[in-house]
């Protein structure tokens, strides 16, 4: 098959082309690189070394004997070269990853925020509006986001994206049918992926387009089949307070023995998958697409569920290091249950990799092997939600850094 990548030389990109090359994929990447631009803005990088795309690519083809072209392009802001792109390489399925993807960077302040809306929007628009001009019979695969959902307790089981509802009638009686979940974004990368779904259900009525969206939770790990067969293909494993996950700012804080940090109660309850299993499910959804006509199909990519206190308990038990609660920088509820359905995924084939067993392998191979290059000024969450909010994290973060010095 054919593939495009958008966005292959990010965090979830770079392991989901290694993958889908070693299946027997014609791959190309499409990227902006403005992931590692990114990084120098923020003065941090990612704690495991990455070589330049061009470099990662020549070891994968010695190591593989798979060639994955690299196309640099901006699908955000330049749509006329999109659209030739597309015209001359004509792709079977297109794997939508090209989206700035930190919610607490895109809460940073209004030039982060301008940049996530437009970035994100302009993307996803110029994607499937090119699709439509070009008359292209292309899967269009995107990664989305749980958030899209909320992370408020409504008592009952999260559907795949769908949810059966009755609307009362003129007549008394009541019609039945299946609306989007209705959303809840918790920050503007949320909303922008919000913006999406409307985006899809539109095309896909309106212009036949095949699309499938995957909610996917909060990523974790590091390593896949692929990038453990050379140093060089290592994934990259940011750890800062703005593009860090939560597991992963508890693992590098275990590694240096720097008290682990749960903002507010630690109630909110988050879904996990690992970065393993996240290829695997682009993989599925990509062998699995939906037919002309039909809506979207929605995916909930996620594995488990774990409340922020007790997954840090567990790096704590793992490791030896205290836990500290600090306040919060987001706007949220201090406490919230999720469940979620995900039996799509399972009934496909897919075996998950679970924290308890796979996070021994971050701490130790990972987050304790780099762990000279950690830069612990970075940990700390300083993006916050409000304004109010905001003063109290500067004022935590500066407590610490004085601490730091004496």
């Amino acid at each position: 098959m054919r593939i495009a990548v958008f966005g292959g030389d990010g965090f979830v990109g770079w392991p989901t082309c290694l993958h889908l090359s070693n299946a027997g994929h014609e791959i190309t990447i499409v990227d902006n690189l403005s992931r590692r631009r990114i990084d120098t803005e923020l003065g941090v990088q990612s704690l495991t070394p990455m070589d330049s795309i061009q470099e990662r690519l020549r070891i994968w083809k010695n190591v593989s004997g798979r060639t994955m072209r690299f196309e640099l392009l901006d699908i955000a802001e330049e749509y006329t070269r999109v659209k030739l792109w597309l015209d001359q390489y004509r792709p079977d399925a297109l794997i939508h990853l090209a989206q700035q993807r930190a919610a607490p960077y895109s809460m940073k302040n209004d030039r982060s925020k301008t940049y996530t809306v437009n970035n994100n929007v302009a993307a996803t628009h110029n994607l499937l509006s090119a699709l439509v001009e070009l008359e292209l019979d292309t899967h269009f695969v995107h990664l989305g986001t749980m958030g899209v959902y909320g992370y408020s307790d409504v008592g009952a089981t999260i559907p795949e994206g769908y949810l059966d509802v009755k609307i009362p009638a003129d007549d008394g009686t009541d019609f039945q049918r299946q609306i989007l979940y209705p959303t809840n974004p918790n920050s503007v990368y949320h909303l922008t992926k919000c913006l999406d779904q409307l985006m899809f259900a539109f095309y896909a009525s309106n212009d036949l387009l095949r699309i499938t969206d995957l909610h996917q939770g909060v990523v974790w790990g590091t390593h896949t089949d692929q990038t453990r067969r050379h140093e060089q293909l290592v994934n990259r494993f940011d750890y800062d307070g703005d593009y860090g996950t939560v597991l992963n700012r508890f693992l590098i804080q275990a590694a240096v023995k720097h008290p682990l940090t749960v903002h507010g109660t630690g109630g909110q309850t988050r879904a996990f998958i690992h970065i393993q299993d996240s290829v695997r499910c682009i993989e599925i959804a990509v062998n699995n697409p939906p037919a002309h006509g039909d809506r979207p199909k929605i995916f909930n990519q996620m594995t488990e569920t774990f409340r922020i206190r007790d997954l840090a308990k567990l790096v704590s038990d793992m490791s030896g290091v205290e836990i500290i609660n600090l306040p919060n920088p987001r706007k949220e509820a201090d406490e919230n249950d999720l469940k979620v359905s995900n039996k799509q995924l399972l009934e496909l084939g897919l075996e998950p990799v679970t924290l308890r067993v796979g996070m021994l392998e971050e701490l130790v191979h990972v987050a304790q092997k780099y762990a000279h290059r950690i830069d612990q000024s970075k940990i700390p969450a300083q993006s916050a939600w409000t304004h109010e909010l905001q003063s109290k994290i500067s004022s935590v973060v500066d407590i610490s850094t004085a601490k730091r010095k004496r």
